[in-house]
């Protein structure tokens, strides 16, 4: 009885209110979609007064151009440095100069007491563009009031519906990373595979720190 009580426990997943994530677009269960970009930083403090104010003044502009919300996300994470031993052992393995071989190794373990003892942080910057078709003031009212009350359509979008709406939510993309490249900003949507990444390693911090993802193809979805 136990066991059968333990199997029937929902997963973290139907706590979420994600239906879906295709195309590198997140699709929530009430229909509306949000694209994920990764974005560099700026050392505000390091720019000249001049400098300074003219990124001021860029960023108000394009806080004044859009007519959406967003989102801006900052991430600390512990540095992942296990790939970067892992390959640094198999090039000490692989190498057949004894001493360059000795140097490795050294090197491999300075890199390691280094990031145990200093508990070396990263930080990662997202920005999320949402669209929610009652905010498309393209369309009527009734037009974005039926896209919104009709759960049947909403939980999973038919593809022709998710097309015309990641049109949609792309043109916003554009023009955010238009916005931000124009002050010296690096901006890249994310793929399927790295939303799947950022959410598994938001919900699982310690796990994943210690279990990597699998690819997509490899991954066993539960049907909510």
């Amino acid at each position: 009885m136990a066991q059968k009580k333990k199997n029937n426990r929902p997963s973290t997943q139907a706590h979420l209110p994600i239906s879906e994530i295709k195309e590198g677009i997140v699709v929530l269960k009430d229909g509306t979609l949000r694209s994920v970009m990764i974005t560099s930083s700026i050392n505000f403090a390091l720019k000249s007064e001049d400098e300074q104010t003219a990124l001021i003044s860029s960023y108000v502009g394009f806080l004044n151009s859009l007519d959406f919300p967003l989102q801006i996300i900052v991430q600390s994470r512990r540095l992942q440095i296990q790939p970067y031993l892992d390959n640094l052992r198999k090039i000490e393995k692989d190498q057949t100069n004894e001493l360059l071989q000795i140097q490795i190794a050294d090197y491999r373990a300075f890199i390691k007491e280094l990031v145990d003892i200093g508990e070396i942080m990263t930080k990662q910057f997202y920005i999320v563009v949402p669209y929610d078709p009652l905010s498309n003031k393209k369309k009527s009212f009734w037009s974005r009031a039926k896209e919104i009350f009709h759960p049947a359509i909403t939980v999973k979008l038919k593809d022709e519906k998710f097309q015309k709406r990641k049109q949609d939510l792309d043109s916003r993309v554009r023009q955010v990373i238009g916005g931000l490249t124009s002050m010296g900003l690096y901006v890249a949507p994310l793929d399927t595979q790295a939303v799947i990444e950022l959410f598994y390693n938001t919900y699982n911090p310690d796990i994943s720190f210690i279990e990597q993802l699998k690819p997509i193809d490899q991954l066993q979805v539960e049907n909510i």
